[in-house]
């Protein structure tokens, strides 16, 4: 199945969100691969953000967000390296992180866990434009996300190889896939 469209209510943060507002250190004896902690794991994404966030990103008792995209401003992902933050996001459904630009350790990670898709938006600043609960469509074949609101489309930067190695699964799995290694 292609992950190519993603629809649904978008969670708009702003610039700078860190590695400990996305998942606080509290949190990371949490191991991601056993499922029960995983999904724990999703239950705390983003629980670090400043109460100024009227919307939970995950409701209270809940373990899946309803909001699959989030919008970021610069520097999404920013502070110290932790594998946990892009897996935190993906175990709450999150399927994509659309932001000006990310910290490259965060990137990275999203990459080599497979979790999310970080894509970056070429210019306007979206998370000024966009509240969180608007819907929206985004199209990695064509790089372009559509506001259902206003029918409004916003060019995103093409993300390449890394759709690949995402649909994988994350960097081990498509290294196996492409017979890399055993």
């Amino acid at each position: 199945m292609s992950h190519h469209m993603i629809k649904g209510k978008v969670f708009v943060v702003g610039d700078n969100i860190d590695t400990d507002q996305i998942i606080p250190a509290q949190y990371l004896n949490l191991v991601p691969t056993n499922p029960e902690e995983y999904k724990k794991l999703g239950s705390y994404a983003l629980c670090g953000l400043p109460d100024k966030h009227k919307a939970r990103f995950v409701k209270d008792g809940e373990f899946k967000t309803e909001y699959p995209i989030i919008i970021g401003g610069k520097n999404f992902g920013c502070g110290s390296s932790r594998e946990h933050a892009p897996v935190a996001l993906g175990a709450a459904g999150t399927k994509a992180v659309i932001a000006n630009s990310f910290a490259r350790i965060f990137f990275r990670n999203c990459i080599a866990t497979g979790e999310v898709y970080p894509v970056e938006i070429t210019k306007e600043d979206l998370n000024k434009e966009l509240k969180t609960g608007d819907e929206v469509e985004i199209s990695l074949e064509r790089n372009e996300l559509k506001v259902i609101k206003t029918g409004k489309v916003h060019k995103l930067k093409d993300i390449g190889d890394v759709k690949e190695v995402i649909e994988s699964g994350g960097i081990f799995s498509y290294a196996r896939k492409k017979g890399m290694i055993k």
